[in-house]
């Protein structure tokens, strides 16, 4: 996390004491640094120039408009998964030939939107989903470009719940049938079969399992005799949340490029969570610690799971850091939040300076699939969203007030 960093103490965005930041915004609040934003777009750009992707940035990492914004601007597409990603991705003026539309479950409505605006192509997840395009494309009168999404069947070291290249999970469609389509495509008078599309997880850290999945396809392609024009090689490059090794883009490139290079194929990327996981953090506030029967402390903190899901839903780890640094000695905490639910913490048994109330810690590593999957779970208004860009703090998002957890909601007049 290049642009956290502690000084004289303290723990600054770039030059920007937080101990400043909570003074103006209140805790729960999410913090981005444009600058690590862009520096992390840029590794994957020099890393794989010698073939020219199309990076798509996967908005479901962190659809904030402003963040969006700055990546199309920056040159990148958009890897979207829904309606409401589509409406996000042309607010913030992506070209509809820069954006690829992924899913297993995209509605009528939704494919009849995104034809119509011309998206570059949909990534195919089943046949069903083809037919619904080729019959909704011939009702519009257009011709529409697919890649089929083909699950290999390779299986990633990552957690099971992001794991989504093995033949268990629902996403993709096997070798067998996708041949069946490329070898039948009159069936499909208003599709074209343009590329191939795979992605085998999320949070991959090593490179092996990248090489095994595009031999792979690669084998179908020579093997069927198969013509695409498109690679879309998904996402999933991990990134570091605790000690653990992750791939730099340099080492995912050298592993990819190669297999690649020599193909007459246009190459696309979806990453999110590099680009964006640390670019961001959580701030929160000590609101008491707790010491339990057994002795355990508890430090409650005026986040909870439901706008940081991650450790709940997948036992994920972050660092956690004292916003102002303190030499005492280490205790071990469960650093929990106010939601009714025993799985509402962001760690368990963490070794931290000694904690006191009033103070603000900060949720490392937390630029990703940390708003986008906040709730209002227990009627909590969602946090603000920050951003950090030459010098200053601007808001990218108000957090949410009362009033905003009962907009659309009514009293049926019989109940009053």
């Amino acid at each position: 996390m290049r642009e956290f960093n502690y000084k004289n103490g303290t723990l600054c965005c770039g030059d920007i004491s937080l101990t400043e930041v909570v003074k103006e915004y209140p805790t729960p609040v999410y913090l981005y640094s444009y600058d690590a934003i862009m520096w992390h777009f840029r590794k994957i750009q020099e890393a794989f120039k010698e073939v020219d992707p199309l990076i798509c940035f996967s908005m479901k990492s962190n659809s904030n408009l402003s963040i969006c914004k700055a990546l199309v601007n920056a040159g990148a597409g958009l890897d979207i998964v829904s309606g409401g990603e589509l409406y996000k991705a042309l607010k913030v003026g992506c070209s509809p030939k820069k954006i690829v539309y992924a899913s297993v479950g995209k509605t009528e409505e939704e494919v009849k939107i995104a034809v119509g605006k011309g998206i570059l192509f949909f990534n195919v997840e089943s046949l069903p989903e083809l037919i619904m395009i080729d019959t909704i494309a011939g009702r519009l009168k257009k011709k529409v470009k697919v890649a089929l999404r083909i699950n290999p069947d390779v299986k990633a070291d990552t957690h099971d719940y992001i794991t989504t290249g093995t033949k268990e999970k629902k996403f993709g469609i096997d070798f067998k049938t996708a041949e069946d389509i490329f070898d039948n495509p009159n069936k499909y008078p208003h599709v074209l079969l343009k590329g191939i599309h795979v992605h085998i997880g999320s949070q991959i850290t090593d490179t092996a399992p990248f090489s095994t999945c595009i031999r792979k396809i690669l084998d179908f392609v020579d093997n069927s005799n198969i013509e695409i024009e498109w690679l879309n090689l998904g996402g999933g490059f991990g990134i570091v949340y605790g000690d653990e090794k992750a791939a730099t883009a340099e080492e995912f490139a050298k592993a990819i490029v190669p297999l690649v290079k020599n193909r007459s194929l246009k190459l696309i990327l979806e990453p999110g969570r590099f680009i964006m996981g640390n670019s961001g953090i959580l701030v929160s506030k000590v609101i008491y610690v707790k010491i339990g029967s057994t002795g355990k402390k508890f430090a409650i903190v005026d986040a909870g799971m439901n706008d940081l899901l991650r450790p709940s839903l997948y036992n994920a780890y972050h660092k956690i850091l004292p916003i102002v640094e303190r030499q005492s000695k280490k205790e071990k905490y469960d650093i929990v939040g106010p939601i009714c639910e025993s799985g509402d913490y962001f760690a368990l048994d963490r070794e931290l300076p000694e904690l006191i109330a009033g103070e603000y810690i900060a949720v490392m590593s937390a630029g990703a699939y940390g708003f986008t999957m906040a709730s209002n779970y227990n009627s909590r208004p969602r946090p603000a969203e920050l951003l950090a860009a030459n010098g200053e703090i601007r808001v990218i998002r108000s957090a949410e007030t009362y009033r905003d957890l009962i907009r659309g909601e009514k009293i049926l007049k019989e109940m009053k």
